[in-house]
């Protein structure tokens, strides 16, 4: 495996896969520089130091709760929905008719995790951003 240490916005390394795919492998107990020395001194619980995120539309500051947002928000896009592939069951993917770039989610939206929505925010710059909760 090649690594890849990411910014201090992202926690985490990515790691290029055998078949050369990279993904972020997030570290959730890391501290974000917004957080008081205190509670990262004192180790504080598992709990605050964890950190879920969530996916942001900018333009309307707006948190992205379910695919149905999001797929309305990225048909405005130009992006369309994509049904050819082997994986049609387990996924719902996105694709442009002016790029080449595919955005492929789990069907199930539990399961939409910081990897899915910093694919979102590469393939649609100034338009998502994503925060801690």
């Amino acid at each position: 495996h090649k690594y890849i240490t990411t910014s201090t916005t992202m926690s985490g390394v990515w790691v290029f896969n055998k078949n050369g795919v990279m993904r972020l492998v997030e570290n959730p107990y890391n501290q974000s520089a917004g957080d008081s020395s205190e509670s990262s001194s004192s180790g504080g619980s598992q709990q605050q130091r964890m950190r879920r995120k969530i996916l942001v539309h900018l333009p309307t500051n707006e948190a992205v709760s379910s695919y149905g947002s999001l797929e309305k928000i990225l048909k405005n896009l130009g992006w369309e929905r994509y049904y050819g592939g082997d994986n049609t069951d387990h996924l719902l993917q996105f694709h442009k008719r002016t790029s080449i770039d595919l955005i492929s989610l789990p069907r199930d939206f539990s399961k939409f995790n910081s990897i899915h929505m910093y694919d979102i925010v590469v393939k649609n710059p100034n338009v998502f951003h994503v925060r801690d909760m």
